[in-house]
């Protein structure tokens, strides 16, 4: 990309201005805590403008910049030790295909989503929360459409082992 630094710096606080809300979107998310989700974004920005020079293309911007923003949520997975401790709405909203939907206490779900992987999490957030279609998952994670298949499938199978242990069994309807 061409020009001076100013106009470099404007036209990423353009593009990067605009994706804002969708980004803290995604990032609360993935990362179920609102702060934690601020931080992330703000990583995230700052990872973008440092290779703002490796986007070919600024009409591609809003998905190089959403994988950054999922791979920094990503780590920040990977690097959490602790439960999460948000507190879920008590009426959410069930979207259609949830394979937890018949789970009425969320502490459980929330204990056993805790045990997957940051990989498993992701996944199950970008299609079952976020309702993303396979392609777009795909994308924003740099592999293939058959991939996120073979991941959903083993994240939602982790997850229903983690549900159906006995710890957790009672507290299932």
């Amino acid at each position: 990309m061409n020009g001076s630094v100013a106009d470099k710096g404007a036209a990423f606080r353009r593009l990067a201005d605009e994706q804002l809300d969708a980004s803290y979107a995604l990032a609360t998310a993935v990362l179920r805590d609102p702060a934690e989700a601020q931080d992330a974004v703000h990583d995230a920005f700052l990872t973008a403008w440092r290779r703002w020079e490796t986007l070919r293309d600024p009409a591609s911007f809003r998905w190089w910049f959403r994988r950054i923003v999922v791979n920094t949520c990503r780590d920040r997975l990977r690097r959490v030790t602790r439960h999460p401790t948000v507190a879920l709405p008590d009426d959410p909203v069930v979207l259609s295909g949830d394979p937890t939907g018949l789970v009425h206490d969320h502490a459980v779900l929330d204990r056993a989503f805790a045990v997957l992987s940051a990989d498993d999490k992701v996944v199950l957030i970008l299609r079952y929360f976020l309702d993303l279609p396979t392609d777009d998952i795909a994308r924003l994670l740099d592999i293939r459409p058959g991939t996120v298949g073979s991941r959903l499938n083993r994240a939602q199978a982790r997850l229903r082992e983690a549900l159906t242990e006995p710890d957790h069994a009672e507290a299932i309807s």
